[in-house]
């Protein structure tokens, strides 16, 4: 899956969780890097929370200098609904963004019952769904670009 080489990817991440973000930030970039796409391509925006991914997500595809976005971020169940609140927005959030630009956004969004099963997911032994949302990202990027393709 060759890339363009003047694209550039933006990858934006929660720093809530960050012992968990930053090894979905690590595989995410790995995946990258497979793919042509080299750590020089790619900007890497922190957030404080998984509640601020959308409207950053959002504002960076609208700058017009990305080819797609990636959004990673944990949030674990805790012992009241915010959980449930924050999920749904974000998931909702991220969508709208996807829909709205046109643009693939890979949803890294891990949504745990408890931290260890955010671990096992981050790089443990479900794998790293930073990786897979890079990577389902770029797929669905160039997908994208061969239906303008095949309108032209």
């Amino acid at each position: 899956m060759p890339a363009h080489r003047e694209q550039r990817v933006v990858v934006v991440v929660s720093r809530f969780n960050e012992a968990v973000t930053r090894r979905l930030l690590d595989g995410a970039l790995e995946a990258l890097q497979e793919h042509e796409y080299p750590r020089d391509r790619v900007d890497v925006f922190w957030v404080p929370g998984a509640f601020e991914l959308p409207v950053v997500v959002d504002r960076a595809v609208r700058s017009g200098r990305y080819e797609f976005a990636v959004a990673l971020g944990a949030v674990i169940r805790g012992e009241t609904t915010h959980f449930d609140f924050i999920a749904t927005e974000i998931t909702r959030g991220l969508g709208d963004v996807a829909l709205h630009s046109g643009k693939a956004v890979g949803f890294g969004l891990l949504t745990c019952e408890t931290m260890e099963q955010a671990v096992a997911r981050a790089g443990g032994e479900a794998g790293n769904k930073g990786a897979e949302a890079a990577l389902a990202a770029l797929e669905a990027s160039q997908t994208l670009s061969r239906i303008d393709d095949d309108q032209k």
